[in-house]
């Protein structure tokens, strides 16, 4: 990919302040490790948005779209191409009654914030998710019990073509942390949740209790992507990993967490390929103790 010649090319649709190259990805995900993008393009607002698509397309330049990086690792030989991070100033919300009009790069602690302030409950467990709207439904984010296909009415997207999707929740194909999206390659522009009223004290108070949950159970203090692995059918991933003898294994820098088996940590220089090795291991290891493959929940490019 040349570089210069897609800056070049989008460069009458961005402000320059948005475009940065070889750029290193450590500094927009999570697990803060990881190699560096060709071009990292930050779109100001929906317009920059579908200009930068319309242009990548059209120059046939690949290029993948991300979030918060929350649920991201890039690995170490990073990423020739670009990397089309949406957030800031694409991350309007509008609340009208019990539905919420929220664009993709609004963060899902925010939107479940704002829904309390409006006395509106279902959207309690994703208070401490730290990732983005939009990436909460590529992923049909959940925690405690809920899940984002519960209270999704549609979304709006652009489709790989440059065409405009939208979509009721019943043709999202949600699953466990799936949706169609992983699927098409759309870009999310815009979602409609629904959510029933409620008590504003007592939606404080439940959100208050799930943080304080997390917050004693989880590795919040080191950088991670959550729980690394999905829950395969009929057991619970970390259970298995604790069974299998490796809490507090580590390779390199990466660590399973002594806290909660099924987070993998960077406790401190950790490389993207420590942590693939210790996920292969875990898989491998776990998968000749109990005979189950554990499958990444995180987005490894």
């Amino acid at each position: 990919m040349n570089q210069k010649e897609i800056y070049n090319k989008l460069l009458p649709y961005i402000e320059e302040s948005g475009l940065h190259f070889d750029a290193p990805m450590r500094e927009y995900t999570s697990f803060r490790t990881g190699g560096n993008a060709a071009l990292l393009v930050e779109p100001a607002n929906l317009f920059e948005l579908f200009s930068t698509v319309e242009t990548l397309n059209k120059e046939k330049c690949p290029f993948v779209v991300m979030g918060n990086g929350s649920n991201t690792l890039f690995r170490d030989e990073g990423y020739n191409g670009v990397v089309v991070r949406v957030g800031e100033g694409i991350d309007r919300i509008r609340i009208e009654g019990n539905v919420i009009f929220a664009e993709p790069g609004i963060l899902l602690s925010t939107v479940s914030k704002k829904a309390m302030e409006h006395s509106l409950t279902g959207l309690e467990f994703a208070s401490g998710i730290p990732g983005s709207l939009g990436g909460a439904i590529y992923m049909n984010a959940g925690a405690y019990g809920g899940e984002m296909k519960d209270v999704v009415i549609s979304t709006a997207s652009i489709q790989r073509n440059g065409m405009m999707k939208d979509r009721k929740v019943d043709s999202i194909n949600f699953g466990y942390r799936k949706s169609i999206f992983q699927e098409t390659g759309e870009i999310i522009i815009g979602v409609k949740l629904y959510l029933q009223s409620g008590n504003q004290e007592e939606i404080k108070e439940r959100m208050k209790e799930l943080n304080a949950k997390r917050n004693e159970k989880q590795p919040v203090s080191l950088p991670s992507a959550g729980s690394f692995f999905k829950r395969p059918q009929g057991h619970f991933a970390g259970r298995l990993i604790e069974e299998a003898g490796l809490k507090g294994l580590s390779v390199g820098g990466a660590r399973v967490s002594p806290l909660h088996a099924g987070f993998i940590v960077n406790e401190g220089g950790a490389t993207a390929k420590d942590i693939i090795d210790l996920m292969k291991l875990v898989q491998q290891t776990v998968y000749d103790k109990s005979g189950v493959m554990l499958n990444p929940e995180v987005r490894i490019i």
